[in-house]
C-alpha cells in the first residue's frame, strides 16, 4: 500500500474559514487536475504551475503536491484504473483522493 497525502489544492493564506463559497482558482485547478488524470496526462501534471489554470494560486509550494508524482509512478501499470474516492472542498480547498488499482 502506498499513500500519497495532500489536498489537491494547498493554499494555507487562501483558507476561507467563515464559509466564502470555493474560490474559482480552486474549482478551476481541481477539474483541470481531474481532467489531466483521466486522460493520464502525467507531462501536463509535471508541469502543472505553467499547464493548468492558476497552478501557482492552488499550490504556491510544491511539497503538497509532489505526493501524487509517487502514487503515479507506482501505479504506472494500473494508471487507467484510476478513479476519485473523495472529491469536494473543506474551507476552499480541492480535497480530491485517487485511489489506483
Amino acid at each position: 500500500l502506498i499513500v500519497g497525502s495532500g489536498f489537491f489544492t494547498h493554499n494555507l493564506a487562501a483558507l476561507r474559514h467563515q464559509g466564502g463559497g470555493v474560490p474559482g482558482w480552486s474549482a478551476e485547478f481541481d477539474d483541470w487536475g481531474d481532467r489531466a488524470l483521466r486522460a493520464q496526462d502525467i507531462d501536463a501534471l509535471i508541469d502543472f504551475e505553467h499547464t493548468s489554470p492558476a497552478g501557482k494560486l492552488a499550490h504556491p509550494r510544491t511539497e503538497h503536491f509532489a505526493p501524487l508524482f509517487v502514487t503515479l509512478g507506482a501505479a504506472e501499470d494500473e494508471l487507467d484504473r484510476g478513479r476519485s474516492v473523495i472529491d469536494g472542498f473543506w474551507m476552499g480547498l480541492a480535497k480530491r483522493s485517487v485511489q489506483f488499482g
